[in-house]
């Protein structure tokens, strides 16, 4: 057999997808498997992008220019200027191939093998993917479910800043926890930035879905960060666009610039489709994101009164995304999700949830946790945790 890489061989697998053929195994036996396992949205796309891809005349589906189409770009500059930011102009945004390949380029820029990044724990499963892939190496701050996640003091930050650390990555609000960070907390982490001279990478796909009247804070809004910032966002959740694959890197750092577009020349060029699409959803009525907002506020409101009625379940309030890490009252929950669907079932269907380990740097920390996307109705997140109650009654009852 020929050898292959120890990159490869170390690549985590995704705990968010690791379990999806246990799930179709169950459909093939006729059972209705709920997903809160995935951050797809069940919500329609906007008509605007609907209308557009099936107007779409073209002759040739020809290469785009690598930092992206200009109107696309120009809309993104329009966007951002309606949020506050009117210095940026279209040359401050990369189009990339999801906001995955945005955090990538990201990663590829600042970092050599053995460089470190900061990132408060539990992180989106995929940073670690990223960050192994290049040979960069994650050090977790490490937040608590007691205390719905906050940041901790600031000194743990400090504390683990060496000659090799390149930025801190965060992401809000929070994919897995849906943690909301204060403009305090932002203040915090702007001043360690420019004392160590070091990045800030923001991950703000979520930044329309802030609930309970809160108000989402970009560090984009420090001045004194101008040099220091790259955001990375993207329209999949925004507008519900997972699959068209449209991501992007916002920045005023032109060195920067100049360097993630050498990566994106490596790559060619992002999505025809996927830019068109995405530009048009930014012609949708603002209604759509109120509206979607909503929707999803209703949808986080039923699920935690509903978890937190279970016996032993704990369940922080998530302020903003669509996603909540939750306790259960087991001593493995990736062997519980594991066996929800491999031998559990109620009223003809069963749930697939998502092990939270794998958004932990030491796994011990999630080994009894799962993360939930309310990304489906009222009505099946209702029989959903309806399901996961009576499997823990009888999970526990066998043990």
């Amino acid at each position: 057999m020929p050898n292959f890489s120890s990159r490869g061989l170390n690549m985590p697998e995704s705990p968010i997808r690791k379990l999806a053929p246990y799930a179709v195994k169950a459909k093939e036996k006729g059972l209705k498997v709920f997903h809160l396992n995935i951050g797809q949205p069940d919500i329609k796309s906007p008509q605007t992008a609907i209308n557009v891809l099936k107007n779409i005349d073209l002759d040739i589906f020809a290469y785009t220019p690598s930092e992206g189409n200009f109107d696309y770009r120009n809309t993104l500059k329009e966007y951002y200027h309606s949020l506050g930011f009117e210095d940026l102009t279209r040359d401050n945004f990369i189009i990339t191939n999801g906001g995955s390949e945005a955090l990538s380029f990201t990663l590829s820029c600042l970092c050599d093998h053995g460089d470190e990044i900061i990132v408060p724990e539990p992180f989106y499963a995929n940073y670690y993917s990223f960050a192994e892939s290049i040979g960069v190496n994650i050090i977790p701050v490490v937040s608590t479910i007691d205390t719905g996640f906050s940041l901790p003091n600031i000194d743990k930050f400090n504390e683990l800043i060496t000659p090799k650390t390149r930025a801190i990555l965060i992401t809000n609000p929070s994919n897995p926890t849906g943690y909301l960070y204060s403009k305090e907390e932002l203040q915090k982490l702007a001043e360690i930035v420019i004392k160590n001279d070091i990045f800030l990478i923001s991950d703000e796909v979520y930044r329309e879905y802030v609930y309970d009247g809160l108000t989402f804070h970009s560090i984009l809004e420090f001045p004194e960060l101008k040099e220091n910032v790259i955001v990375v966002d993207s329209e999949s959740k925004r507008y519900s666009l997972c699959g068209i694959r449209s991501g992007f890197l916002v920045t005023r750092n032109k060195k920067f610039l100049d360097i993630a577009l050498k990566f994106a020349q490596a790559r060619l060029s992002p999505s025809l489709v996927g830019q068109i699409i995405a530009n048009a959803a930014h012609y949708e009525p603002k209604s759509y994101i109120e509206n979607v907002r909503k929707e999803y506020e209703e949808r986080r409101d039923l699920l935690i009164k509903l978890l937190n009625e279970i016996p032993g379940v704990i369940c922080p309030k998530p302020k903003g995304a669509f996603y909540c890490t939750v306790e259960l009252p087991v001593e493995n929950a990736e062997d519980f999700c594991l066996w929800m669907l491999k031998e559990f079932e109620y009223e003809n269907g069963t749930v697939m949830l998502t092990p939270a380990q794998g958004f932990y740097s030491n796994q011990e920390l999630g080994k009894k946790q799962v993360r939930l996307a309310y990304v489906i109705n009222k009505e099946d997140i209702t029989q959903s945790i309806k399901i996961i109650k009576k499997g823990l009654e009888k999970y526990n009852s066998n043990r």
